[in-house]
């Protein structure tokens, strides 16, 4: 059974980076990842805050397009060229399919999300050149330059001789060579002069970049699970506007949430069943400073739902409770905010970031394999 996973996961991880749209997406990446660089030099401020704020926007968007576009091409392809049937007929489940192509993809998307985040690391290493005399980072330039170099080189060596597939030989050298060129690249200070690798890694970014690559998991999940039952096309529309509306889902019902446990708490307070707390927030900044403000929040002393005037009200909250915990807060994988502020993201958070990203794609591929567990293959 774990052979025949893997199997089916190492089948599917190089028919995804075959496709030509992966590399595609990933050159607009790389070029969106340079100009970033370029375009923050206007700002009126900080230009290194917005150069990581565009980077990471960079990587984000990139990356969730390619979990849309990949995911949702890999099951229907299957089913449509009818070796789905070929499959599930010999001793293989429908659950082990489904799993065994969201391995497959996520291996895939794994690596393309890495080669994004060493560009983009590379790229903040370099930084913002502000004014004439910032020096430019030649190690990173060097590197980086002869990474793309070598992995396009060999892409085209054994496209001609060998006749392999151009978009996965790149991705699959390429990515290795960037971690390399990133790797190096910490050895040195602008000028190829020696220092340690800890001076220059920024262990902040790489959980920002995390964040960022459970989301596009994520994604993949939702993608594989409207691929069970419908249409490309249509699985694209859904896995974009799943990932648009969980962008959106503190708006559309964390807020309206919150207005109405802020009548609820009015009307406790009213009444004379709510009492004031002191509450301490401890703020932890990159440079080590810690700052903690201290306010009185009015808490009630009762169930809030208990302030509830009567069924409608009730049903009106259970609603907008229901959509925000079912829509995935995309919002949650977003550290974007805490970099650029200068603020320091614990490790705590990340983990529980970690936890409830496994919980949404283990309920997406459950519901995958619900749906394809009755999908006609033949």
């Amino acid at each position: 059974m774990f052979g025949q996973t893997i199997a089916i996961a190492g089948n599917t991880f190089f028919e995804s980076i075959r496709q030509p749209i992966a590399l595609v997406l990933l050159m607009v990446a790389t070029l969106g990842l340079i100009f970033s660089n370029l375009l923050a030099g206007f700002t009126m401020e900080d230009d290194q805050r917005m150069m990581i704020d565009l980077g990471l926007s960079t990587v984000f968007i990139c990356g969730t397009l390619l979990a849309a576009f990949i995911a949702t091409n890999v099951l229907n392809r299957e089913i449509e060229n009818r070796t789905a049937l070929t499959v599930i007929s010999k001793p293989v489940s429908r659950p082990l399919f489904v799993l065994g192509k969201y391995l497959g993809v996520a291996g895939a998307l794994l690596l393309a999300t890495m080669y994004m985040n060493f560009v983009f690391l590379l790229v903040e290493m370099h930084g913002v050149l502000q004014t004439v005399r910032d020096p430019i980072h030649k190690p990173v330039l060097v590197f980086g330059f002869t990474a793309g170099l070598l992995g396009a080189g060999a892409g085209v060596w054994c496209n001609y001789f060998y006749g392999k597939v151009f978009a996965s030989i790149v991705i699959a050298i390429i990515t290795p060579l960037a971690g390399l060129a990133y790797l190096l690249s910490l050895l040195f200070d602008p000028d190829f002069v020696r220092q340690p690798i800890g001076l220059a890694f920024d262990g902040q970014l790489w959980i920002g970049l995390a964040g960022i690559t459970m989301a596009i998991l994520v994604l993949s999940a939702i993608a594989i699970a409207a691929s069970t039952r419908l249409g490309q096309v249509m699985t694209l529309c859904i896995t974009v506007g799943l990932f648009m509306a969980g962008m959106l889902s503190d708006w559309m019902f964390g807020s309206r949430i919150a207005r109405v446990r802020e009548v609820w708490l009015q009307r406790a307070s009213a009444e004379g069943l709510t009492e004031m707390v002191e509450q301490t927030r401890i703020i932890e900044l990159v440079t080590g400073e810690i700052s903690e403000p201290v306010r009185q929040v009015e808490v009630a002393t009762v169930p809030l739902s208990s302030m509830a005037d009567g069924l409608a009200e009730r049903l009106e909250y259970a609603t907008y409770w229901v959509g925000y915990s079912v829509l995935p807060n995309f919002q949650t994988f977003w550290f974007s905010d805490a970099l650029t502020q200068g603020h320091v993201i614990p490790l705590k958070l990340l983990g529980g970031v970690v936890v409830y990203g496994l919980i949404y794609i283990a309920a997406a591929l459950s519901v995958a394999v619900i749906l394809f567990q009755r999908r006609e293959v033949g």
